[in-house]
């Protein structure tokens, strides 16, 4: 063990004389027998001067001289020292409960085993006194520390700094918890026990500072390795682990005051970015609104209205949240800052947050305004509107009521055709007064298209005025026919008023299309509605013959029509077209058919008499009328 504790002790003085520019010893017997290193040593570990000594002292009296002077810096470290007295007198080197009998006489013999004791005060005194764990000693306390680093490693157990660190793991492991970028603790091969104190030697000296002051074989290959030896070696890891989370700690705090200081400039940088785009913002809109023109027209109005109600609805509601965030922001700033005891912060001119507030102030009163001029150019119009829809129909109405007075008062003889040629320049002037009416359709669709629903200066709609055109167009056209319906019926002498009245108004209660004309489906029923019945084919002859001889069927060809038919003639032609009409086309007429004509008791019974007939075969007799008609006519 002194063997260990002498290398490891002489390495451990070697790395304080070397720090300080002094060559190392070999042998702490030799080196330190003349006194010199020992007061070397003394001044860089009390960081002081021990005055005056000999440097080169070639006396016994001159070296016990210097280790005397050694021995007496020790006792006023703390460090009690007894019976020093000339050479040979004991002196009793104490240390909280540690007593070592020391003569300086056995330094200077080289005694080695009261130097070791000697030294291992000095590391003690200068190494692993100011080590403190929950106010433990200096060793229970550095076993804390190694503990306490250790404890997360499984493998690793510290119990003592004797053979739980044989293995090397508890090395391993203590640089690991602190500098794992230098070695990967779950890839150790955790049986090489030679290896693995290897390699912590290895990194520590390397990387950590840490001298290595024993020998793998110190640990690996002794079965209780030097308690000692061991503490000494892991106290430079205690030491060195300090000193490094101190400076971490010195780092940090800069860093972390350079983070803050970064993080509130940055955030005073945002803020002022985004407190001088919401400024620009609302003034760019202000100067918008404030440029914007109406054309006044209903489509600009309300194209600009709905811009505004975009804005209220999308952009105002972003800025709303902008403004809000920032605010926030501003008040997160001064936070931190005082938080920190630093300076407030005072943003640039014009971007502090009473300039926002002012600034969404004007923002405010320029909305109103702009709102209410939007809303005023929209009352305005469509009370333009409403003027201009009611001109217009008022002025069609008066045309149209005119044009109606004139129709009404038309009035003069037929002969000379006065008032047909009055109706019919009427009937010319319609066309213009669609025209009309197309522009107050325009109107009134305007109106529609800005929601204009009541208007206080007329009582006419569209649909009004088109009724009553429509209503003046067919009085027009029934007055044209009704002049050509009276000259045709002027003529007529061979009717009585009353057949021309009826055929008249059967005429005009038919021919509805405002053309004085029928149809075929409207010659029928009209002169089914006078008891003329015709067979489909006959219907079909006889107006095709009408149209070819008329061109339509018109009011002249109908009375004429009717003139032929109820004229009191006794023609074959027209007899047999009677006894048809009587049989219901059949070519044979019983007496039940006459019967139903209402033709009179004589006529039946003779025509009963006179009529060829055949029986059918439930006995009745069917009479042959175009027989009879044939031998009656020549």
């Amino acid at each position: 063990m002194d063997s260990t504790q002498e290398r490891t002790f002489c390495k451990w003085l070697n790395t304080k004389l070397e720090a300080n520019g002094y060559p190392p010893m070999r042998s702490l017997v030799q080196d330190l027998s003349d006194g010199v290193r020992l007061i070397q040593l003394m001044e860089i570990m009390g960081d002081t001067s021990l005055g005056r000594y000999n440097k080169n002292p070639r006396m016994r009296v001159q070296k016990a001289e210097n280790v005397n002077k050694a021995l007496e810096f020790i006792r006023q470290r703390g460090i009690k020292l007894t019976n020093i007295g000339p050479e040979g007198t004991v002196i009793f080197v104490i240390f909280h409960t540690h007593m070592s009998p020391l003569y300086h006489a056995d330094i200077i013999d080289g005694n080695l085993k009261l130097i070791l004791g000697m030294i291992w005060t000095l590391v003690l005194r200068f190494t692993i006194a100011d080590i403190s764990e929950e106010g433990l000693s200096a060793k229970e306390g550095l076993l804390l520390w190694c503990q306490r680093k250790t404890a997360p490693y499984k493998e690793v157990d510290v119990q003592d700094f004797s053979s739980s660190w044989s293995d090397g793991l508890a090395l391993c492991a203590l640089i690991h918890c602190h500098r794992p970028d230098l070695l990967d603790y779950d890839k150790l091969n955790k049986s090489d026990r030679h290896g693995n104190t290897r390699l912590a030697f290895q990194v520590a000296a390397e990387h950590l500072g840490i001298p290595q002051l024993l020998e793998v074989e110190d640990l690996c290959d002794s079965s209780h390795p030097d308690e000692r030896s061991v503490m000494t070696y892991i106290a430079s890891f205690f030491h060195a682990f300090s000193s490094m989370d101190q400076a971490e700690t010195v780092s940090r705090r800069v860093e972390k005051f350079a983070e803050l200081m970064q993080s509130v400039w940055l955030s005073k940088n945002d803020y002022e970015r985004r407190a001088r785009n919401l400024l620009r913002a609302l003034s760019e809109v202000q100067t918008e609104w404030a440029a914007s023109v109406f054309t006044g027209t209903y489509t600009d109005a309300k194209a600009q209205s709905a811009n505004f109600n975009r804005y209220k609805h999308s952009t105002k509601r972003g800025w709303v949240t902008e403004r809000q965030d920032v605010t926030t922001l501003f008040g997160n700033i001064q936070t931190k800052l005082r938080t920190y005891g630093l300076r407030e912060y005072v943003p640039p001119l014009g971007l502090a947050p009473s300039d926002i507030d002012y600034a969404w102030n004007e923002l405010l009163h320029s909305e109103a305004k702009r709102s209410r001029s939007i809303n005023a150019q929209i009352r305005q119009i469509k009370e333009m509107l409403r003027k201009e829809f009611a001109d217009l129909a008022n002025d069609f109405s008066q045309r149209l009521h005119a044009i109606s007075l004139e129709l009404s008062s038309i009035e003069g003889p037929l002969e000379a055709s006065e008032q047909q040629e009055h109706v019919r320049t009427l009937q010319t002037r319609l066309p213009a007064l669609n025209d009309v009416l197309s522009r107050v359709v325009r109107a009134e669709n305007d109106c529609i298209a800005a929601n204009v629903e009541e208007n206080d200066y007329t009582v006419f709609t569209c649909q009004d005025l088109e009724f009553e055109l429509e209503l003046l167009a067919q009085s027009i056209a029934k007055k044209i026919s009704f002049i050509d319906n009276q000259i045709v019926s002027r003529n007529m002498t061979n009717l009585t008023p009353a057949q021309l009245e009826q055929f008249e108004s059967t005429f005009r209660y038919f021919a509805r299309d405002g053309t004085n004309t029928l149809s075929l489906p409207e010659f029928n029923a009209a002169l089914a509605s006078l008891g003329l019945v015709y067979s489909d084919e006959d219907m079909d002859y006889l107006y095709d013959q009408l149209v070819q001889d008329y061109g339509a069927i018109t009011f002249q060809a109908f009375i004429n029509l009717l003139v032929d038919i109820t004229e009191d003639q006794t023609s074959p032609d027209q007899l047999r077209e009677s006894f048809r009409g009587i049989a219901s086309d059949k070519l044979f007429v019983t007496e039940l058919d006459m019967r139903l004509a209402q033709l009179p008791s004589s006529a039946i019974d003779y025509l009963r008499e006179v009529l060829p007939f055949q029986r059918n075969e439930v006995g009745e007799p069917e009479y042959d009328y175009e027989t009879w008609l044939e031998e009656v006519f020549a």
